[in-house]
């Protein structure tokens, strides 16, 4: 287990959100069982919740397919059409997509607020992801527009509006980070489905993200699964609860 503390310069001024945890990785790592398995353990000892902070392809989606009639179908649309035009290198999406991802970008500024809410009220908030606004792209939790590529006035302009909602998601730093390291052919291993070469983009990308300096744990995704997640664990105790229980709790 390592650890980074960042003290790069930032845009802006971060505020640290003391209660709230977020586990970040690329797909394969692990980040669902893991956050589940968390807030399990952490409940012994208080108020704990987990959150998702990911977008359509993820938990969202499964809401999505559990409507009347329409849902699964509408699912699939939408996660063909977030799929394609998530990509940074290929061309712009169409105006009426670009629409749907900052609405998809308004509904995460929503449950990042909810989040707050929660982590100030004392409940420690464990999160599946984070939003970052140093890198675009929804593959990394980023803008989804993306200013670099955006064509047309009105597009231009909602791209700009996108990254402004990113640059203030990012002013609250969590408390924690763990972030999860995983190498290409175990990810790919774990998740067939999923193509070989977005999975090494966001995993090289992934380990450039700073967080805003916010404080960073890195555990190796490829060990025992038992021992990831009592590494995960100690450093969650580290911040989270007084020294003396986390001598209690370490017996």
């Amino acid at each position: 287990m390592k650890i980074n503390r960042h003290s790069s310069k930032v845009n802006s001024p971060a505020a640290c959100i003391h209660g709230l945890i977020a586990v970040v990785g690329s797909d394969g790592t692990g980040k669902s069982t893991l956050t589940t398995d968390l807030v399990k353990k952490m409940r012994q000892y208080r108020a704990t919740e987990r959150c998702y902070l990911g977008l359509i392809s993820g938990e969202d989606g499964d809401k999505i397919k559990r409507l009347p009639l329409i849902g699964i179908w509408l699912e699939r649309r939408l996660a063909a059409k977030s799929d394609k035009s998530q990509r940074m290198n290929n061309k712009p999406p169409a105006l009426w997509v670009a629409f749907i991802m900052y609405g998809f970008s308004l509904w995460r500024t929503f449950n990042l607020r909810r989040v707050l809410r929660l982590a100030h009220s004392g409940v420690l908030v464990i999160s599946d992801r984070y939003p970052q606004e140093e890198i675009s792209g929804f593959y990394y939790d980023g803008p989804g527009i993306g200013v670099e590529r955006a064509k047309g006035w009105l597009q231009i302009w909602l791209a700009a509006r996108e990254r402004r909602l990113y640059q203030q998601m990012a002013r609250y730093r969590p408390q924690l980070i763990i972030r999860l390291d995983i190498d290409v052919d175990t990810a790919f291993a774990r998740k067939p489905d999923h193509s070989y070469e977005e999975l090494k983009d966001k995993i090289s990308t992934m380990v450039r993200l700073r967080y805003n300096g916010a404080t960073i744990v890195e555990i190796d995704a490829r060990a025992p699964y038992e021992d990831v997640l009592s590494q995960a664990l100690a450093a969650i105790f580290a911040v989270a609860l007084p020294t003396q229980r986390v001598n209690e709790a370490f017996g």
